[in-house]
């Protein structure tokens, strides 16, 4: 390839706006269709049982896969070609809901089909999601993987947005069995897309040696290295108490704050949650320049600060309340602070995500992504449930208040020098 090739389109060739085009397509059609399929078979449920229980059973059974297969579908990442896991995946996802469509023309659309089928879109999502994030350094250049990991950072955003909204148009407007059927179909198209993508646009030398999977070993082997890798370790570690105290002070305190300690209407709610997800979009749009200015250490070190600072500000207004402020100062007050958490947690994702995948050997990269994340997902039940427990006995203000501090110590801590 020419260097004039290389520089068309302000720096990138044919071949690499192709990449991220499809990657971007694809990824959009296998995480919206995951997300939209998950929320819209959970309404359709809660209105056929009316059991709000066999609702949670529902995202549960779409969540679990993803602590749970993690770490072996990071095995399977470094020891199988990356392409065709990610074209499995999709594949495997197309036919399992035109089987599920097709049983649901025979017998109908059964409690135990829609569970058995909602947690294998998990695993395969997981294998997937795995899969891709370990590729994209092979999809690009090194200059052009930040932009790919704000597109897809973009896309997990959107998501969060869009998929329970047009799951729940769905809901309301398409028969069920109509929504199966072409959501199995566009999984299918996303695979075929799939097959375009040049996963060795940007090669790494294989390692030499027996590539057999021996998940056990594999998994002990993706251990090791980030217990030898101090850096990598601080990432990964950065990562997790992050999610942590974000579960603790911000998940379960501000809709108890916003509902019940300020008595705002709860459509204030989804709004002011809509913020996050809004940051997140621009934060991603903003990485890259940020990113070439200021150091990573550095930018995780101030994001994180400002996160503390901002969750501290979230118990605020609840000491404040005998002001009896007009309910939409809180509504602006809490979707400002929302879209900066969301805009933080971007800037700080993105980087520690490009970081990793620039660092860690391509053997490895598969099983200490997925190890990572995994962990990550695992102490957010335990931030969950404590949050549930304490926010029912302690005053609203006690942990959005007192998880900043500890996140503002935690991180001065990690990032001391």
């Amino acid at each position: 390839m020419t260097t004039s090739q290389k520089e068309m389109f302000n720096g990138y060739d044919k071949r690499e706006i192709a990449n991220i085009g499809l990657f971007s397509l694809g990824k959009f059609i296998s995480i919206f269709g995951s997300s939209i399929y998950t929320f819209a078979v959970g309404l359709y449920i809660l209105q056929q049982t009316g059991s709000g229980l066999s609702f949670a059973t529902t995202l549960v059974l779409g969540t679990i896969p993803m602590v749970l297969i993690n770490p072996f579908a990071g095995v399977l990442a470094d020891r199988i070609n990356k392409k065709k896991l990610v074209v499995a995946m999709d594949i495997l996802n197309g036919a399992l809901l035109l089987a599920v469509y097709y049983i649901s023309l025979l017998w109908g659309v059964k409690l135990t089909i829609i569970y058995f089928s909602t947690f294998l879109i998990s695993v395969f999502t997981s294998i997937f999601s795995v899969s891709i994030e370990t590729a994209k350094p092979n999809m690009v250049t090194n200059k052009r993987l930040m932009n790919i990991n704000s597109v897809s950072k973009s896309i997990d955003s959107l998501s969060g947005i869009l998929g329970p909204m047009i799951g729940g148009i769905v809901f309301v407007s398409v028969d069920i069995t109509h929504f199966i059927l072409f959501n199995g179909l566009s999984f299918i198209f996303s695979g075929i897309l799939e097959l375009f993508i040049d996963f060795k646009y940007n090669p790494v030398k294989a390692p030499k040696g027996n590539r057999g999977i021996h998940f056990k070993k594999d998994i002990k082997e993706g251990l090791r290295y980030i217990k030898e890798n101090e850096s990598i370790a601080k990432l990964t570690g950065t990562f997790v108490y992050l999610n942590f105290f974000i579960g603790l002070s911000i998940t379960i305190p501000l809709p108890f704050i916003i509902t019940e300690a300020l008595a705002l209407n709860s459509s204030y709610y989804g709004i002011i949650q809509g913020g996050f997800p809004i940051g997140m979009i621009i934060g991603a749009l903003m990485v890259k320049t940020i990113s070439q200015k200021t150091p990573y250490k550095r930018l995780l070190k101030i994001m994180c600060f400002i996160i503390s600072a901002l969750m501290i500000l979230i118990g605020v207004p609840v000491l404040l309340s005998e002001l009896q402020l007009p309910h939409t100062y809180y509504l602006l007050y809490y979707s400002t602070i929302s879209i900066l958490i969301g805009c933080a947690i971007a800037l700080v994702d993105i980087p520690i995500l490009h970081q990793l995948q620039t660092t860690i050997p391509e053997e490895y990269r598969g099983r200490v992504l997925s190890i990572g994340i995994a962990i990550s997902k695992a102490v957010l039940p335990i931030a969950l449930i404590s949050s549930g427990i304490l926010v029912n006995h302690l005053p609203a203000t006690i942990l959005p208040i007192t998880g900043g501090f500890l996140l503002f110590i935690t991180n001065k801590t990690v990032y001391r020098d």
